[in-house]
């Protein structure tokens, strides 16, 4: 019998709250967490960016220190993943992350890049910026058995750990999974991207016609799922998920959206789904003009021009290895209260194929969210989330 993977907690912390119900309730509201900064230790220049902010960060996290939990010096970064992966133990008393059949993955893209700085640096053993070094820390943190897996595969690398997450399930080798992905900005980060000229001067505008790059944006999402735990009000499953690479460039995607159009496809075959029956996508989109234009040739290629599909990038900004986590966490809680969340600065479809880009919230029954994303290199992943239907 095949052993299926539940989503049994989920946790967001960005600059728009520190719990998925927040961040949900301000997506609602049509409200942003991307500013324009016109001075900044991210840039000479102003940038659009999305920021946690770092007083309410170290405030939060005092709490958890506080409560009988060891004090330690820790990163901004780790901070964030230990307040993510600490209230989703709040919300599921089942979750034992001391168990040996419970294993963490973590997903990033840069760990903790701040320390590259030397003021950073000297405040930390320089291990630290080694992403096994900080996955260790957290696991340990934890009291965790087990050594934690890394995924960094660039900007899908949030999907892929889910992918993985239920893979392992699968085996019976662990019960429980938990995902985290985090990502942080710093002015290596920025200037990264300034290098390709991929950064809009104003809030990234997905999949319109008057795009002209991404927003950036820090924050860390945590997803747990189990074979052998449920949610206390509501079953969710990963049914299906897959990845491929079409090696088109060392930064831009295939022209033809091809990679992308396999994942899809591998993924509704395992999830045994057809086009005509998925109910909603999360698209990458991150407002660059040959992603968008990409996205809207896969998505057509798979038949799925009808479904409605959003992206979340101009609200939370491009989070790298956090993205494709907090954007399956707001998937699925667009299924658990049935509302299509609009995309914040979507004005006029401006991509080759026409899609059914979503401008305003509205209200649908949606049994099932298909979560796409694509990454420098020419790496593509697709998941899928499905709502058990109990009889």
């Amino acid at each position: 019998m095949k052993l299926e993977s539940y989503i049994v907690a989920d946790n967001i912390i960005s600059p728009l709250g520190f719990t998925s119900s927040e961040n949900f309730e301000q997506l609602k509201q049509k409200k942003t967490g991307v500013q324009r900064l016109e001075t900044s230790e991210l840039s000479s220049e102003p940038v659009c960016a999305a920021l946690v902010d770092t007083q309410k960060l170290n405030s939060e996290f005092q709490k958890i220190t506080a409560n009988n939990i060891e004090k330690k010096d820790f990163t901004r970064l780790e901070k964030m993943v230990l307040l993510s992966i600490h209230d989703c133990l709040k919300q599921n008393s089942n979750i034992d992350i001391t168990s040996k059949k419970t294993l963490i993955i973590f997903s990033t893209t840069k760990g903790n890049i701040d320390l590259l700085d030397p003021k950073q640096a000297s405040e930390f053993d320089k291990k630290r910026v080694y992403l096994w070094e900080t996955a260790k820390i957290i696991a340990q943190h934890f009291n965790n058995p087990n050594k934690p897996l890394i995924v960094s595969n660039a900007c899908i690398s949030g999907v892929l750990a889910i992918i993985l997450g239920k893979r392992l399930l699968e085996t019976n080798q662990y019960d429980t999974i938990i995902v985290s992905g985090v990502d942080i900005l710093t002015h290596f980060v920025v200037s990264g991207f300034q290098s390709f000229k991929a950064i809009s001067n104003e809030v990234a505008k997905p999949y319109d016609a008057k795009r002209d790059g991404i927003s950036l944006g820090e924050g860390c999402g945590t997803i747990v799922m189990s074979s052998v735990i449920r949610h206390p009000s509501s079953d969710i499953i990963v049914s299906g998920g897959a990845s491929s690479n079409d090696a088109n460039h060392i930064s831009g995607p295939s022209r033809t959206g091809d990679g992308l159009f396999l994942a899809i496809d591998k993924t509704l075959k395992e999830s045994n789904v057809k086009a005509s029956e998925v109910s909603y996508i999360s698209g990458h989109g991150t407002a660059t003009l040959y992603n968008d234009d990409m996205e809207s040739l896969a998505i057509t290629d798979a038949h799925l021009e009808n479904v409605p599909m959003n992206s979340l990038k101009s609200y939370f900004g491009h989070t790298l290895g956090a993205a494709g986590i907090i954007e399956s966490i707001i998937g699925i809680h667009s299924m658990l209260e049935n509302t299509l969340i609009g995309t914040f600065n979507f004005n006029e479809l401006g991509v080759t194929k026409p899609i059914n880009i979503i401008k305003n919230t509205e209200s649908a029954n949606i049994n099932n969210c298909l979560k796409t994303a694509a990454g420098f290199g020419g790496c593509n992943a697709a998941v899928f989330f499905q709502k058990v239907q109990n009889n």
